[in-house]
């Protein structure tokens, strides 16, 4: 975890309450957080979520692993000290739109169980949906659409995911996804029953 470098300085509240922020959503902050393979279905599934929510006239953002690597963490490579940064920053943004009231989608490969777990940590019960996005390497392998996999079985790529990097699958997500058994479509619209019916969906 990253140390505290900061001194001299106070945590300022402000006047507006978050009940009051999502009453005028009418919704509640939540954030879903998509962890698996490269390949999985990550970011499909989270563009149908976002439309899905949007139809609905919910209030959304998507933060996506490969966007983000071209602004805020930029400057991260792939080492498990990078890539445990990468995911602690994730979660601080994460945190603040779930607390603006935002039904905050995430898709990260976040291949270790203790930073996905301390960015839980970090937030409310119930304010943290872990989706578990499984596929077996050899499909992901299969499906490869950037041709990542193929980079790192020809040593191209070092420390990939699943290649010569671990995966930590989830121990106990809320929701898990087979892509290999289930469509994004039918994907998205679980999430959005579990927001449903966990009264995400309202203020």
């Amino acid at each position: 975890m990253a140390q505290q470098k900061s001194t001299n300085i106070t945590w300022h509240e402000g006047s507006v309450s978050r009940p009051e922020r999502q009453q005028l959503l009418n919704q509640k902050g939540v954030t879903v957080w998509m962890t698996g393979l490269s390949a999985s279905g990550k970011s499909t599934i989270a563009c149908i979520l976002e439309q899905m929510l949007l139809h609905k006239k919910k209030h959304a953002y998507r933060l996506d692993g490969d966007n983000i690597r071209h602004g805020l963490n930029k400057n991260l490579g792939f080492s498990a000290e990078d890539r445990a940064e990468n995911i602690r920053r994730i979660g601080e943004v994460a945190k603040l739109f779930t607390d603006a009231g935002v039904i905050t989608i995430t898709s990260f490969i976040s291949p270790y169980r203790k930073d996905r777990d301390a960015v839980r940590a970090g937030m409310k019960p119930g304010e943290f949906v872990e989706v578990y996005v499984k596929v077996s390497l050899e499909e992901a392998e299969r499906r490869d659409p950037k041709g990542l996999y193929k980079k790192a079985r020809a040593g191209e790529i070092k420390e990939f995911t699943g290649i010569d990097d671990p995966y930590e699958p989830p121990q106990q997500p809320e929701i898990v996804i087979d892509t290999e058994k289930t469509k994004p479509e039918a994907a998205a619209q679980q999430i959005l029953a579990y927001l449903e019916r966990h009264g995400c969906l309202k203020a």
